[in-house]
């Protein structure tokens, strides 16, 4: 049966403008990097998705790459959208990108205009959609001349492919210079996403929150929770069924250093003060301030997205509060 969306969905949610445009996203958008794909329960990610949309989440984070297998998280995405969200097409917010590796041979992976406008087109095709609202160039190519690529973001936009065009994983000098380019040619860089969390501050360091200031551009932070290391999950020891758990993953077991997990553990007793979770905590802080336009979760379960919609409402900080965070984070 088709999902029938709450009535109140938008009653809670807080919604930020991105940059200077007329788009706002939730506070909270869902990513779809993992869980989502080929080898993963389809009708969990489903029950996720519906969830989420319920909760006033607006937008649903994708990329080309996605799965595993490459692909496949668009594929489930657009049998969802086929299931339960045609109807709400034009409440959503559905974004892609491409950057990564696909295909073989040479135009299958970075930045050149032949692989992006190639890439939209299957994402297209896997989606089932005639346009998405947000297309990213994934990562800077060091080949491609970053007008080629720019180029070909704008004649996406030109095309009807996408609505908006955004950034990922660029440099502050690239963004600005990205940025610049893009005004020239009309089509202004509506978002760039990066990493960002309490454990992972090179946003503030490095001059990116500077330079999307300066441009009046919109900011979406991804891994918040850092992997799953800014929650209850890693307290007293590995999981097997965790991401640090399974061999080959993206978080080693090496990468949980007792340095680090003292941190964690204290944030946890603070989050407990301030009666959250470890995981609310880790997001309220992303959002503290109005900064950024929003904080892109990964799920495995309902439960965490309900959690991470309900830290929004607590994303007020006092000075003390704040200033006793960062003694944790530097001690």
């Amino acid at each position: 049966m088709a999902h029938q969306a709450a009535e109140g969905r938008y009653e809670t949610m807080k919604y930020n403008r991105s940059g200077k445009s007329g788009i706002k996203l939730p506070a909270v958008s869902l990513g779809l990097w993992h869980n989502f794909g080929g080898i993963d329960p389809y009708e969990r990610g489903r029950e996720m998705v519906r969830r989420a949309f319920d909760l006033g989440i607006t937008h649903f984070d994708l990329a080309n790459n996605y799965g595993p297998p490459a692909g496949s998280a668009e594929d489930n995405f657009g049998r969802i959208l086929d299931h339960d969200f045609r109807s709400y097409r034009d409440e959503m917010i559905i974004s892609t990108k491409a950057g990564y590796y696909m295909w073989p041979g040479p135009y299958g992976e970075w930045g050149s205009k032949k692989y992006l406008v190639s890439s939209l087109d299957q994402s297209l095709k896997r989606m089932g959609l005639d346009y998405v609202d947000i297309f990213y160039h994934h990562r800077p190519d060091p080949e491609t001349p970053l007008e080629e690529t720019m180029a070909a973001l704008d004649l996406i936009v030109r095309q009807g492919k996408a609505l908006y065009v955004g950034i990922s994983n660029y440099s502050a000098e690239q963004t600005l210079q990205a940025a610049k380019i893009l005004k020239e040619l009309g089509t202004p860089c509506l978002i760039h996403q990066f990493r960002y969390s309490m454990l992972d501050r090179r946003a503030e360091r490095n001059g990116w929150l500077d330079a999307l200031d300066q441009e009046d551009i919109g900011s979406i932070a991804f891994s918040p929770l850092e992997q799953g290391i800014l929650t209850d999950r890693y307290l007293k020891d590995i999981p097997a069924d965790s991401r640090a758990g399974r061999p080959g993953g993206f978080l080693r077991p090496e990468s949980l250093t007792e340095d680090k997990m003292d941190k964690v553990r204290k944030l946890n007793a603070f989050a407990a003060e301030r009666g959250q979770k470890l995981s609310q905590l880790a997001i309220s802080w992303i959002l503290r301030g109005g900064r950024l336009t929003s904080a892109l979760i990964g799920a495995s379960k309902v439960s965490q997205i309900e959690d991470a919609v309900a830290a929004v409402a607590a994303s007020g900080f006092t000075a003390d509060e704040l200033a006793h965070i960062e003694s944790i984070l530097e001690g």
